[in-house]
């Protein structure tokens, strides 16, 4: 109930900075106390998912909702056509749009932002990171020579975070074990846990590569980052009594058991590295995932001045390490969805960044 009063408190304030209906006044109670629910709405089946027919019959008459993300989506789009010209609500739109895949909708709900608002720099810089990483050019070219008129700090910075995590995209990955000589730390991503609590394979596999790096550099703090929880205990939880486990030395482990996905990841471990003070990092996760773990690292580094060398031990979750090194479409926008995230530029503002 306490969170249940939080987030709709934090959707009102909302409300009440940028809410106005289309004939530009502030939604009335009725309508505010929709968009609350709707927004609600979206955003527990954002996390949770939940009964489609129940949402069908109660908001979302005439539409087929599909999955959770329907839901989530279409939640945002029935509070929009109440109070349209909040960007909250656009953004929130576009967000889960890019989520399942249907990128030309998102960069078309950036576009209605930009209409209404043409100097809004995070829908700017939204619309040209992903036209990028589509092959519009075109649209990302004359986005971001938009941008430098208006914005031209703010975008030189971005277009460095991209230049930066362009190069992440062509990492050589590593599969072996090997010594840092100096003052070095590790990082272990984590992995949903089952119902139960239980490693999945994924998780193991992650966690044996942690395993040989600290094998390799024995004086090296491992952080152990992941704080879903499932059965009652948190990745980070079960990461770190794996390793003691398996002869680590338990003052050694440093637990993250905040973060929930990987945005979290790279904010709540920085936190913990900025006390630990490394010069090197080793960032451990699956091939598919190091390439988005880096970028948003290296990015959560930069925003708190750190000045870290990354380094990346894999586990190979492909048939080969060559297919491993192909960076698809796909992987491209949820690596720019998450660093421009973890930039500051909230996914859902008020809700999750």
């Amino acid at each position: 109930m306490k969170k249940k009063i939080i987030l709709l408190s934090s959707i009102i304030g909302f409300i009440l900075l940028t809410g106005c209906t289309s004939t530009n006044k502030y939604p009335s109670s009725e309508e505010q106390n929709k968009i609350a629910h709707l927004t609600q709405t979206g955003i527990h089946y954002y996390w949770h998912g939940g009964d489609l027919s129940k949402v069908e019959k109660e908001f979302f008459k005439g539409i087929t909702l599909k999955g959770k993300y329907d839901v989530v989506e279409n939640s945002f789009k029935e509070a929009s056509l109440i109070s349209p010209y909040r960007t909250d609500l656009r953004f929130s739109i576009a967000s889960t749009q890019i989520i399942q895949k249907k990128t030309e909708d998102a960069l078309n709900t950036y576009k209605d932002i930009l209409a209404i608002y043409p100097d809004n720099f995070e829908a700017g810089i939204l619309l040209a990171g992903y036209s990028k990483q589509i092959g519009d050019m075109q649209t990302y070219s004359s986005t971001i020579e938009n941008l430098k008129k208006t914005h031209p700090e703010k975008t030189q910075t971005y277009l460095n975070k991209f230049e930066n995590t362009d190069k992440n995209m062509n990492i050589q990955l590593n599969t072996e074990a090997f010594k840092v000589n100096d003052n070095h730390a590790i990082v272990i991503l984590g992995y949903a846990l089952g119902d139960n609590g239980v490693m999945k394979p994924t998780l193991i596999e992650r966690l044996k590569q942690g395993l040989a790096l600290h094998r390799k550099n024995p004086r090296s703090p491992i952080i152990v980052s992941g704080g879903v929880q499932k059965g009652g205990v948190t990745e980070a939880f079960v990461m770190k009594n794996w390793l003691v486990s398996n002869g680590v030395p338990s003052y050694l482990i440093y637990m993250d058991d905040q973060a929930k996905d990987t945005v979290g990841n790279a904010l709540y471990s920085t936190e913990i590295l900025a006390n630990l003070a490394p010069k090197n990092v080793t960032l451990i996760s699956s091939a598919s995932h190091i390439r988005r773990g880096l970028s948003v690292f290296e990015e959560a580094a930069s925003i708190k001045g750190l000045k870290l060398k990354y380094t990346n031990l894999v586990h190979l979750d492909y048939p080969t390490l060559k297919e491993a090194q192909k960076v698809s479409e796909a992987e491209k926008l949820v690596i720019y969805r998450d660093l421009i995230r973890t930039s500051g530029i909230w996914a859902y503002p008020g809700i999750q960044q």
